[in-house]
């Protein structure tokens, strides 16, 4: 709060009211930006709050977007006969809600990777299923309603993970396939796929 006071911003009530010096505009497009007319710089980000916004909608009934000489926009309202710079869309401006996609690292497991997502129509070949990494990947593939082909060198080890992966999930489509059988699956699949 001692920073805000000292650059004279802790003088309002509202989160949204620009700090002296400062003016909101707008793009063509409708993107809001604010101007700092004391260090002769523009950004993206309200200086309170830090979030972005852009106007909503059209321009109300009577008014029109042109440019001027310089390529600065201006707005006629042709009802009241006027002209300003003040984009009149700002009084409906609405925050920018962009949703950062996740990401992912060493921590992260194939459920999270996986998530809300519908493989019901998905054939997934997975070597080295019956342990580790190829376990947890082809666990997180069946729930999610692949049909799933684990194909390991121990088939007694591939036929015994499959029997987890159904035990948690009945509904789940899981084939154990040995290293001879697992090639063949793999080679069929692959040329059954080839266009």
């Amino acid at each position: 709060m001692a920073a805000l006071k000292y650059a004279g911003m802790d003088d309002t009530d509202s989160e949204d009211e620009l700090p002296p010096g400062w003016e909101e505009r707008s793009t063509k497009d409708g993107w809001v930006y604010y101007a700092n007319h004391e260090e002769m710089k523009t950004q993206w980000e309200h200086p309170k709050t830090g979030k972005k916004k852009r106007c909503a909608g059209a321009l109300p009934y009577g008014w029109e977007q042109e440019t001027d000489d310089k390529g600065q926009i201006f707005y006629v309202d042709h009802i009241n006969k006027r002209t300003t710079y003040f984009d009149p869309r700002q009084a409906f401006t609405i925050e920018d809600m962009q949703v950062k996609p996740k990401r992912y690292d060493g921590n992260t497991t194939a459920l999270e990777i996986l998530h809300d997502r519908d493989l019901s129509d998905k054939v997934v070949v997975i070597t080295g299923a019956n342990s580790g990494i190829g376990f947890e990947t082809a666990r997180s593939f069946a729930l999610h309603g692949a049909h799933v082909i684990l194909a390991c060198r121990n088939q007694s080890r591939a036929s015994k993970a499959a029997s987890m992966i159904t035990d948690e999930w009945s509904r789940g489509r899981v084939f154990a396939r040995g290293s001879a059988l697992a090639a063949r699956a793999e080679t069929d699949l692959c040329d059954s796929l080839h266009y």
